[in-house]
This record gives C-alpha cells, sequence and structure tokens, in this order.
C-alpha cells in the first residue's frame, strides 16, 4: 500500500500469542549460535530490537496483519503474529497461521519443472510445442521451457480477455477455465530478447507438469515437494477450505472509502483499482501453477532448509544450483533507480536468485488482494526471513527492513 492509499481508520491490533513461542526459541537460536562460534544474535534481529518495534509500529497503527519470522541456521530468532485471520470468528494470526502465498508459490513450480529435468522427462531448451498442444505457432515453436522459467518468453503477466470475476467452483473447472486461458497466449516482443513478468508463463508451466506426470500440479507439488520437505501444513487449499477451516487467514482488501472486506466471503470485492472492481484470489476454487499454493512462516523455512541441503533434487548439488543460481538479469523498472554497487537482480528459475551487499538473495514475493508474502533465503550467511500478511501494504518496506537487520549482523 502506498502512502496515498494508506486507510483512513487506525485500529490498534496488539501482537497476539507471540510473545512466549518467540522468547523460548531465541534461547534456542542464542544457544545453537554460541555453539556453533557464531556469536549472539545481534540486537536489531532480537525481540524487542529494531526490526520487531518497526512491526510493531506498523501493527499498532493498523498498517500490518499477520506472521513475520527470522531464523538463523534453522532455529527461530524472532517470530511475531499480530491482527485477525479471521475478523467474524475473532480468530488471531498466530506464527502457525496459513497464508494464500500468490506468487510466492511460484518457485514450487519452477523447481516440479527441474526435478521433471533432473528425471529426463523434459528438457529445459524444448519449445513448448513440444509438450502442449493448441498454442499458436509462435508460441508453441519459439517459447522455450527456459524462457517461461526466466519470465523472458515474451508472453504477458495475464491472458488479453479474461474475465477477472469469473468464479470457478470444482477442480475440473478451473482446470478447463485456465487451459481456455493459456491458448490465448501470444508473445508480445521475441522469446528470450526481454524479461517481463508473467504468471501466465508459470501457470503454463504449471499444465506442462500435469501433461507430463497424469497428475494435477496441486497434487504433484503435494507429494514432491511438501511432504519430503516436512510442510505439514502447506498446500493448495480450495476456497471451500479457505472459508470452513480456521487456521487459513483471511484477506482483507482495502477499499477506497478506507475500509476492508473479507474477500473470501465477498466475492464481488476485489482491489482498488479499477474502481474497486480488480481481481480477487478467491474466485479461483484453487491456485494454479501461476501461484495461490498456501503455507506457514514454520513451513516455508522447512522448505528452505530442504531444498539448501538438496533433499528436493535427489541430494544433487549441481541440480540444486542449477535451481537456485542467477540466470538472466532483470532490467530495472521504468523510473526507478537502478541498483548500484554489487546489488544486482537476476531471475532464477522461478525465483529471483539477487546479489545484494554481496551476498547471493534466493526467495519470491507475491500479492493478492487483501495479502502480500515474501520468502528470503540469505545463502551467504545462514538467514532466512519470511513475511506473511493478510492485509494490502507496503510490504516493501517491510523486506527492507528485514535485509537492513540481516546485513548488519554480518558486518
Amino acid at each position: 500500500m502506498t502512502g496515498h492509499d494508506r486507510p483512513s481508520r487506525r485500529l490498534a491490533l496488539g501482537l497476539l500469542g507471540a510473545v512466549p513461542l518467540a522468547a523460548a526459541l531465541t534461547r534456542t537460536a542464542e544457544a545453537s549460535a554460541r555453539s556453533s562460534g557464531a556469536g549472539r544474535i545481534p540486537q536489531a534481529l532480537r525481540p524487542g530490537g529494531d526490526y520487531d518495534r518497526f512491526l510493531k509500529n506498523l501493527a499498532d497503527e493498523d498498517e500490518f496483519s499477520g506472521t513475520v519470522l527470522v531464523a538463523y541456521r534453522g532455529k527461530t530468532v524472532l517470530a511475531r503474529a499480530y491482527g485477525m485471520a479471521d475478523k467474524e470468528r475473532e480468530v488471531p494470526n498466530r506464527i502457525d497461521t496459513i497464508y494464500n502465498l500468490a506468487s510466492t508459490a511460484k518457485p514450487f513450480t519452477g523447481l516440479a519443472i527441474i526435478q521433471l529435468a533432473q528425471q529426463g522427462k523434459l528438457r529445459l531448451t524444448a519449445p513448448l510445442g513440444t509438450y502442449l498442444d493448441g498454442f499458436s505457432r509462435s508460441v508453441a515453436d519459439h517459447v522455450t521451457i527456459h524462457h517461461l522459467l526466466t519470465h523472458t518468453s515474451g508472453l504477458s503477466n495475464y491472458a488479453e480477455g479474461v474475465d477477472i470475476k469469473r468464479v470457478t467452483s470444482s477442480v475440473e473447472e478451473e482446470i478447463a477455465f485456465r487451459k481456455e486461458m493459456h491458448r490465448r497466449a501470444e508473445t508480445t516482443f521475441t522469446p528470450g530478447s526481454g524479461h517481463a513478468y508473467s504468471s501466465l508463463g508459470f501457470s503454463i508451466l504449471g499444465e506442462v507438469v500435469e501433461t507430463l506426470t497424469g497428475t494435477y500440479i496441486h497434487d504433484y507439488i503435494a507429494a514432491n515437494i511438501f511432504a519430503p520437505a516436512k510442510m505439514t501444513s502447506s498446500k493448495y487449499y480450495t476456497r471451500h477450505d479457505w472459508l470452513t477451516d480456521e487456521r487459513i487467514a483471511h484477506p482483507y482488501i482495502y477499499q477506497r472509502d478506507g475500509s476492508r472486506v473479507d474477500g473470501v466471503r465477498n466475492l464481488d470485492a476485489g482491489a482498488t483499482i479499477n474502481g474497486g472492481e480488480g481481481t480477487n484470489a478467491a474466485r479461483s476454487w484453487l491456485g494454479s501453477g501461476g501461484g495461490g499454493g498456501f503455507s506457514t512462516a514454520p513451513d516455508l523455512v522447512r522448505f528452505a532448509l530442504a531444498l539448501e541441503s538438496g533433499k528436493l533434487l535427489r541430494h544433487n548439488r549441481a541440480w540444486t544450483e542449477l535451481y537456485m543460481g542467477s540466470k538472466i538479469p532483470i532490467p530495472p523498472r521504468p523510473g526507478s533507480t537502478p541498483p548500484t554497487g554489487s546489488d544486482q537482480g537476476f531471475s532464477g528459475y522461478g525465483a529471483t536468485a539477487h546479489l545484494v551487499n554481496d551476498q547471493r538473495l534466493f526467495g519470491h514475493g507475491g500479492g493478492i488482494a487483501g495479502g502480500n508474502a515474501n520468502w528470503t533465503i540469505y545463502r551467504d550467511s545462514d538467514w532466512i526471513g519470511i513475511i506473511l500478511c493478510n492485509y494490502d501494504l507496503d510490504i516493501q518496506s517491510i523486506i527492507s527492513r528485514e535485509r537492513e537487520a540481516v546485513f548488519g549482523s554480518t558486518s
């Protein structure tokens, strides 16, 4: 949320159920750091430190609702939960609350593709038409799997002419709608000659997984990523689950009048673009290869640890590095300030693989109407940062404060 979009109402929300757990986990992390010779946990990342106070101030101003977790070498250093997962039922957000990840789930799709490549079931350089039919010749013959993974396919973010208010009510209806949407894909530049973020491209990759495995993308990810990583609360939940499972946070969509609307219970409510009639992720029965999986902060730490250990790619370091390494430079957005010094933005295979402050960062962010998420693996300093929100907000400011605290700890 930008400054001019900030809600006019101010509802102070206290810390809900985070202090005892965070304190216990912090003691464990400090003991681990001492035994490893890493020294004590830096003050900026401890409970009561700069990052913690920054989050609490946002929550006190009703500008943050969600869960934040920072871990060092797999041990939780700071864990906080603010606000309500479901205001109607008076269910608070907790450390283990489940959130819609939006595009933050794209790395799962990318990893599924790399797993299939490792098994010899596809080639990254193969054109899309090798695996799927029904596409125009310009897409089928010239857009490769590599292009789709790195957002260099030339496909737009969303297919033209798609009804953003369409509501699907079953897995079968959702899959059929996606396939129809995929076949509308057309390139806006020569594949490989530019970079343009494309959720449509990743949704198509989800269909590639389904075609090659005979399994829905959400079931494939559950069996081949969530299960081996022991991500026991992660799943591509349906809208029915979202409505009935009290563990799942509802998205509260900010409206122009300063109010927030529960997007799951009000499917007509949308993002505040187009007069308040924009997108609403809950209109889809469940997520796709383009995003919409659900997870918790502790589960995302488990994913990071399983990924870095090589567990999700047959303990093969070469394939793990292929997945996590930097691939394509990401040009600065028009009007933005280009990175300076050693900071460089790169696309990986499903995630960003940036170089920041002379460190390798791997992760992804995403947003839906009424929700934002981001997770980052600081590969060279053993930190993991998770931010999960069920409000529209300026998540970049939180990411920046997280990085400032982490980088300060390594100086």
